[in-house]
């Protein structure tokens, strides 16, 4: 895979609860929620963006229903990586233990879950022709 390849790079910090974690990345870091999806009752996904970039947070029980697999390995971090072309970082991640081999998403997402060497879940994802 070119260095060209990959657009962005975004944390999504696994937590319990997202509410707590606001006061701290909005009010006293500046960041803006950009996008959020409700989970349960409460909020189960956001997206934060300032000029600095993206930080993204997702609850456990949010991501045991979306990607079982993350929970199961005890992630407390995974890496977002969107690229021009999934099929280009598949080729690139063969030797990774692959976690997910694709799917596509209701946000407009083709993508397919990794663990390095060192066991970071990584999500490689390319938009959806047309999202």
């Amino acid at each position: 895979m070119s260095r060209s390849n990959v657009t962005k790079v975004t944390p999504i910090r696994i937590v319990d609860r997202i509410e707590p974690c606001l006061p701290f990345w909005c009010d006293a870091l500046g960041y803006q929620r950009r996008a959020e999806v409700p989970h349960e009752g409460s909020l189960g996904f956001v997206l934060l963006e300032n000029d600095a970039g993206e930080v993204m947070f997702q609850t456990r029980a949010s991501v045991e229903a979306d990607l079982p697999v993350v929970t199961e390995r005890g992630a407390e971090t995974v890496l977002f990586v969107e690229v021009r072309s999934l099929a280009a970082a598949r080729d690139a991640v063969k030797d990774a233990e692959v976690l997910l081999a694709e799917r596509t998403t209701f946000y407009g997402m083709r993508e397919m879950v990794v663990a390095d060497a060192s066991g970071t879940v990584v999500v490689f994802a390319e938009k959806v022709t047309g999202s």
